[in-house]
Parts: C-alpha cells; sequence; structure tokens
C-alpha cells in the first residue's frame, strides 16, 4: 500500500487539490446563503417553517439523485464541477440554517430585552448580542455542514467533477481495492481533520469570556481561516494551466483504458494539454457532454450510437450501422465519428464453465429453459436501452424466477464467479472471463448488433485544434480483441497501472 501511495502520489495530490476546492467553494457559498436565511427567520418566524421545511426536503433526496438532476438543469447542466458545487450547496444549507436559527432563539430573552432597554436598535442586537452568543451553535452547524460536504464531494467524479471519487469509482469499476482505499483514506483524513478543528473551534468558543476583545480575537480566527481556505483555492486553480482537449469515458475498466489511449495518442503527437475525465456514467451522459463541448471526444460503440442514442432497430450489417451512425451524428450533433479501432465488443451473455458444461448449453436459446432457476445480473443500462433486457428476454423466451439484480459493470464478472448471480450481460472483451472460468454464449439469433469502438469527438473543438483528428487517425484498425482483452486483464487481474498498460501497447505500435 505506501509503495502504492508512493506511486500515485502526485495524482492523489491533484484529486485532494479538486476535493478541497469542492468543498471550500461549496461551503463558502452555504454560509454565505444559510446563516443569513437562518437569522432571517428569527426575524420573521411566520417563514420558519417554509424554509427549514424545503431544507429538509432537500436533505432527504439521495445524493446521486441530485447530482443526475443537476446534470441537466439548463444553463448549469453537463458535466464538471459547477453542478457538483451546487449539490453541495443544497446539501449544507440545512445544518447551517437550522443551527443559526436554534442559537439565537434559544439566547435568553432577557439579556435581548436588557440590549433594547439600552437604545440598541436590532441590527445591533444582531451583531453585538445574537451572533456572539449563538456564534457555537451556529459553528457546530458548520461543522456538521463541512464534514457532510467531504464525504458527499466523493459522487461529484461521476460528473466529471473530479475530486478523490475519481479513485473510487475507478477502483469500483476494476475491482481494486488499492484505488478505491487511494480515494477513501485521503477524504476520510480531510473529514476527520475538519471535524477536530472546528470541533476545537467551537469548543473554545463555549467557553468564551464575556470580554469583548476575545470574541473579536476568535471571529477574525475564523474570518482568517475561511479567507486561507479561499485564496488557496484561487491560488490552486489559477496555478493549474487550463486544459485544451477534454477526454472523456464510461464508467468501466475498457472504457477507462479507450480514453487513456485517447489522451496518450493526443499528447505524444501534439503540444495540447489533456485533462482526463474518465468514470463519467453511462453512454447519455457521455453523449452530452460531448455534444455541449464540455468533454473533447470519447470512444463510442456503434451498437450503442445506433439503437440507444438514434433509437434505431438492432441490425447485423456492421458498415450500415457505421455509417448510419456517422451520418446522423454529423447531421444532428455536429459530432465527428472517426473509423474504427479495430476491435469489436459485443454484449457477451456469460455464464459459468462449469453450468455450460453440466448442462451442455452453447447458445443463449437453449439456456430458456434453466433461466426459471437462475438470478440474472445486468447493468444499470443494460435494463433500459433498446438492445438490451427486454429485447434480449423476448427475442430468446428467457424467464428468470426474480427480477434481475442490478449491478455495477465492473462487479458482474466476479458475482457471477462467486454464484451470486447466474447469467449476466458482459462484454466480449473482458479479461476476467478466462481468468474466472467463464463461458461466453454463442448470439445464435443475431440479437444484438455489431459494437465496433469508435471515437468521437466534437467538431466544433477539432476546427479550433486539427491535429487532434491526425492523432487520432492513426489509431484506425490497431486494436484487436485479442489486445483489448489482454488490456483489460493487465488491469484488472494484474492490477498493473491503465496509463502503464496504455503506454505499453502504444509503444507495441511505435506509436
Amino acid at each position: 500500500m505506501f509503495a502504492f501511495f508512493n506511486q500515485y502520489a502526485q495524482e492523489i495530490l491533484l484529486h485532494t487539490g479538486e476535493h478541497l476546492i469542492l468543498v471550500v467553494s461549496a461551503m463558502v457559498a452555504a454560509i454565505i446563503m444559510g446563516i443569513p436565511l437562518g437569522i432571517f427567520i428569527t426575524r420573521k418566524p411566520q417563514y420558519a417553517s417554509l424554509v427549514l421545511g424545503i431544507a429538509n426536503i432537500l436533505q432527504t433526496i439521495p445524493s446521486l439523485a441530485i447530482f443526475g438532476i443537476l446534470i441537466s438543469v439548463p444553463y448549469l447542466g453537463g458535466i464538471g464541477k459547477a453542478p457538483a458545487i451546487v449539490a453541495l450547496i443544497l446539501y449544507a444549507l440545512l445544518p447551517l440554517i437550522r443551527n443559526t436559527y436554534i442559537g439565537i432563539q434559544t439566547i435568553d430573552p432577557a439579556i435581548r430585552n436588557t440590549g433594547k432597554a439600552m437604545g440598541m436598535t436590532d441590527w445591533q442586537l444582531l451583531v453585538q448580542v445574537d451572533l456572539p452568543l449563538a456564534s457555537a451553535t451556529i459553528l457546530s452547524g458548520v461543522r456538521v455542514a463541512t464534514v457532510i460536504s467531504v464525504g458527499i464531494a466523493t459522487i461529484a467524479a461521476a460528473i466529471g467533477g473530479g475530486g478523490l471519487g475519481v479513485f473510487i469509482f475507478r477502483g469500483i469499476a476494476t475491482v481494486n481495492n488499492q484505488l478505491i482505499l487511494a480515494g477513501a483514506i485521503p477524504s476520510a483524513l480531510i473529514a476527520l481533520a475538519v471535524d477536530y478543528s472546528l470541533g476545537l473551534l467551537e469548543k473554545r468558543l463555549m467557553q468564551r469570556s464575556s470580554r469583548r476583545m476575545k470574541i473579536r480575537r476568535r471571529s477574525a480566527i475564523i474570518w482568517g481561516v475561511v479567507t486561507t481556505a479561499i485564496i488557496a483555492g484561487i491560488v490552486f486553480l489559477g496555478w493549474q494551466t487550463p486544459p485544451q482537449i477534454i477526454i472523456g469515458s464510461k464508467n468501466f475498466t475498457e472504457q477507462v483504458i479507450l480514453g487513456e489511449i485517447l489522451a496518450q495518442q493526443i499528447e505524444s503527437f501534439t503540444n495540447l494539454k489533456v485533462d482526463r475525465r474518465f468514470n463519467l456514467g453511462g453512454t447519455f451522459i457521455c453523449h452530452e457532454a460531448v455534444k455541449a463541448g464540455q468533454i473533447s471526444g470519447y470512444v463510442e460503440y456503434t451498437g450503442t450510437a445506433f439503437t440507444a442514442v438514434l433509437k434505431q432497430n438492432p441490425i447485423s450489417d456492421s458498415q450500415a450501422v457505421y455509417s448510419k451512425v456517422k451520418q446522423d451524428y454529423a447531421q444532428n450533433f455536429n459530432l465527428e465519428v472517426f473509423p474504427s479501432l479495430g476491435f469489436n465488443n459485443t454484449f457477451a451473455i456469460t455464464i459459468r464453465a462449469e453450468d455450460a458444461k453440466r448442462y451442455q448449453l452453447k447458445t443463449i436459446s437453449d439456456t430458456a429453459k434453466y433461466t426459471e432457476q437462475w438470478q440474472a445480473g445486468f447493468g444499470y443500462e443494460f435494463l433500459e436501452r433498446a438492445d438490451g433486457y427486454k429485447g434480449l428476454a423476448k427475442t430468446y423466451g428467457l424467464k428468470f424466477a426474480k427480477p434481475p439484480r442490478q449491478m455495477e459493470l465492473g462487479l458482474m464478472y466476479d458475482a457471477l464467479a462467486k454464484k451470486q448471480v447466474d447469467l449476466i450481460a458482459g462484454d466480449s472483451t473482458n479479461g476476467l472471463i478466462p481468468v474466472l472460468d467463464l463461458f461466453v454464449l454463442q448470439d445464435d439469433k443475431k440479437y444484438f448488433p455489431p459494437y465496433q469502438a469508435v471515437p468521437i469527438f466534437n467538431r466544433q473543438i477539432l476546427q479550433k485544434y486539427p491535429e487532434v483528428s491526425m492523432a487520432i487517425a492513426k489509431l484506425e484498425g490497431l486494436i484487436s480483441n485479442e489486445e483489448m482483452q489482454k488490456m483489460n486483464y493487465a488491469v484488472d487481474k494484474e492490477k498493473i497501472p491503465v496509463e502503464t498498460v496504455v503506454r505499453n501497447w502504444l509503444k507495441s505500435h511505435s506509436l
């Protein structure tokens, strides 16, 4: 583990910095909004139930759902840090509003009445009485909100927001505990450090003396910490050279490898800086992102583009599928579809080799009489797409005793090998198939369309950087099914870093 952290030290520091920027940006905005709202409802108590009710509702919405909703909001939609920060702000508001409200409401009325008797205005009461006496309770709300934000910020990686969640999602996709810990440990340490520091400050505020100088000194410390964090974030953002090309990928091993191939190829043949936004989620997140220019390009599969995006009925003619995708993507989305990278990663209906041997199974049709006793496991997207589960079940007459288990693509193979499920819809180039002694059933009714891997890029970005087209064109037809399977195996089973696997493959082709 020490060697692993040493190897990834620079990347861990980078993503830790991104994580801190997300949390600090969100907390500064949430404090600016939340504390004044809490003060407002102490002055206008008739609005307290409404404001606190809305904040409570926002807190109950699952965090992943909030991120998913925000990527489709006009003017904010898409991937990146903006929707991630907005989501964190929404989650931080409740503890800030509630603690400000409670802190001021629980002040002894006699103290406030004394102030009024001395001729204090409402503003003077707020600044000189309410906020100083409620400061410990308010800081407790800041503490809770910050710790919540540190944890939830890990999900930002799913929509390209960066942060330590990048390691966690990559680790889940490749079933690599070291990568998961590379994200989880720094995130936990940040949360513990924040909780301890703010807890210590909160304790000291509760023990404050009545002398105004001490209150001012402590207030200065709080604002000093906040200001330092803001300045550090600004410096960190300004320190980084803005990326010129952004390469995305979906959230499984092969996609991360293909995204890294595009990135390294561009860096090798051009002078452009490439930003990697991998593990973005499903097809539609990547598609919308490349349409909007939020990523420059990613690798798609022609069958997926044909059925899921263009809503066409599956066909088996690979050239017809490619031509239709290339033409419609150019006309409808202003996207350039490059020629195939060389391999066809069709869906692979997979079972354990021992079951195939026991029941003499070779084709998907052969399994129909056994599936009523089996548990299926599918990825989230496969259950919804046109060429997915419903059509497969109808074509082959598959009936399962229980609804299919939904799981991340990277976990399905291990679940099948451990007999947690009995049949999965994997991909034909996955390196775990031979390692885990699994068996791919023949698609005897030609249900699945061809899935050639093709780079897709935003045309406006290609016009701005024409050298990218020349670099990507050199990859045409270079990756065979066997090579892709070997690269997947190297990452999934041998735990070789994606960057190293891709670098070695590029060298083997003199790239």
